[in-house]
Protein backbone atom coordinates (compact mmCIF):
# COMPACT_ATOMS: atom_id res chain seq x y z
CA UNK A 1 0.00 0.00 0.00
CA UNK A 2 1.39 3.48 -0.83
CA UNK A 3 2.37 5.99 1.80
CA UNK A 4 -0.11 8.59 2.96
CA UNK A 5 0.43 12.05 1.49
CA UNK A 6 1.43 14.92 3.76
CA UNK A 7 -1.47 17.30 4.45
CA UNK A 8 0.11 20.56 3.26
CA UNK A 9 -2.62 22.80 4.70
CA UNK A 10 -2.02 21.40 8.16
CA UNK A 11 1.76 21.67 7.96
CA UNK A 12 1.39 25.42 7.28
CA UNK A 13 -0.85 25.91 10.32
CA UNK A 14 0.79 23.88 13.08
CA UNK A 15 4.27 23.14 14.39
CA UNK A 16 5.54 20.03 16.17
CA UNK A 17 7.69 20.78 19.22
CA UNK A 18 10.85 18.93 20.12
CA UNK A 19 8.95 16.69 22.51
CA UNK A 20 6.32 15.82 19.92
CA UNK A 21 3.51 18.12 21.02
CA UNK A 22 1.60 20.08 18.37
CA UNK A 23 1.26 23.87 18.65
CA UNK A 24 -1.31 26.01 16.84
CA UNK A 25 -2.40 29.63 16.76
CA UNK A 26 -5.68 30.76 18.28
CA UNK A 27 -8.70 31.64 16.16
CA UNK A 28 -10.64 34.96 16.13
CA UNK A 29 -7.66 37.17 15.30
CA UNK A 30 -8.24 37.98 11.65
CA UNK A 31 -10.19 41.23 11.78
CA UNK A 32 -12.65 43.31 13.86
CA UNK A 33 -10.16 43.45 16.71
CA UNK A 34 -10.87 47.03 17.76
CA UNK A 35 -14.07 45.93 19.50
CA UNK A 36 -12.17 43.45 21.68
CA UNK A 37 -10.34 44.29 24.86
CA UNK A 38 -6.56 44.51 24.99
CA UNK A 39 -6.55 41.60 27.44
CA UNK A 40 -8.42 39.38 25.02
CA UNK A 41 -6.22 40.37 22.06
CA UNK A 42 -3.10 39.70 24.14
CA UNK A 43 -4.35 36.22 25.05
CA UNK A 44 -5.21 35.49 21.42
CA UNK A 45 -1.56 36.13 20.48
CA UNK A 46 -0.40 33.11 22.46
CA UNK A 47 -0.09 29.70 20.87
CA UNK A 48 -1.89 26.72 22.33
CA UNK A 49 -1.20 22.97 22.31
CA UNK A 50 -3.57 20.56 20.63
CA UNK A 51 -5.33 17.99 22.77
CA UNK A 52 -3.51 14.61 22.70
CA UNK A 53 -6.12 12.86 20.52
CA UNK A 54 -6.11 15.72 18.00
CA UNK A 55 -2.32 15.90 18.10
CA UNK A 56 -2.04 12.22 17.20
CA UNK A 57 -4.32 12.65 14.18
CA UNK A 58 -2.49 15.82 13.14
CA UNK A 59 0.88 14.08 13.28
CA UNK A 60 -0.47 11.19 11.21
CA UNK A 61 -1.77 13.65 8.61
CA UNK A 62 1.62 15.38 8.50
CA UNK A 63 3.49 12.09 8.17
CA UNK A 64 5.24 12.39 11.54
Amino acid sequence: MPKQKTHKGLTKRVKVTGRGKVKRHRAFRGHLLSSRSAKRRRRLRQTVLLMPADARRAKEAMGE
